[in-house]
């Protein structure tokens, strides 16, 4: 067999597919088998995001027919659920990656490069790195652009990006254009993506960072009921 080069390349492909899948299949599982993985619970149990809660401030009447327990960690659970859920379901994740790379100055255009921790929770499974980037990258998305940008963008995007070829959602909206449960919902998540930061929500040094002035704002305890 060595002594054909059909065979010396059979050997070489053969271990170079089973070095591939120790180096980026089997050390990956071993390194991060026991790191815990956080729950739906564990994301909202620091509370509700403050554009989770303007939504039911400007869309009330709305908000209580598709959200009846109003601002709540189960409700605002429910939304980042059903809007992740949309977000898979609508192929976002195709125009849109969730990896900011060590490459070609990413950390410039989005932020820093994605690490781990990004990813150890049931919101990024299936993990949502992408195929390609058509649109801007949104593992940072949160608190880039206000509710209503969102509400203005996801109905008709050409209007708030012209150049935008990202399609239309009519079907996030009522009939007389607010946004519906599943408007809201996929608004709640993307809103919610980077909060995890600690300079949330201000990525690009635009305003304070740090522990204490650049964590996302939380609802107060008396405004969440449990």
């Amino acid at each position: 067999m060595f002594e054909s080069k059909s065979g010396v390349f059979l050997i070489a492909g053969l271990f170079f597919f089973v070095l591939s899948f120790v180096v980026m299949g089997l050390l990956p599982w071993m390194m991060y088998i026991n790191e815990p993985e956080q729950t739906l619970e564990d994301l909202v149990a620091d509370g509700v995001i403050h554009e989770f809660a303007e939504l039911a401030e400007k869309f009330p009447d709305q908000f209580a027919q598709h959200f009846p327990d109003g601002v709540t960690r189960n409700s605002f659970a429910e939304a980042l659920q059903r809007g992740h859920d949309i977000y898979v379901a609508e192929a976002c994740w195709h125009c849109h990656s969730q990896q900011i790379r060590p490459v070609s100055g990413e950390d410039l255009r989005w932020g820093p490069v994605s690490h781990a921790r990004e990813y150890q929770n049931v919101l990024q499974r299936p993990v949502l790195f992408g195929t390609r980037r058509v649109g801007p990258d949104l593992i940072r998305e949160g608190a880039r652009h206000s509710n209503d940008w969102h509400v203005a963008h996801f109905h008709t995007p050409v209007n708030v990006v012209p150049t935008s070829v990202m399609p239309r959602y009519p079907w996030f909206y009522d009939d007389d254009d607010y946004p519906n449960r599943d408007g809201m919902s996929i608004i709640t998540y993307v809103q919610w993506l980077g909060s995890w930061l600690a300079e949330y929500p201000y990525y690009r040094g635009e305003g304070p960072s740090g522990d204490t002035l650049g964590h996302v704002e939380k609802v107060t305890e008396a405004a969440v009921t449990p």
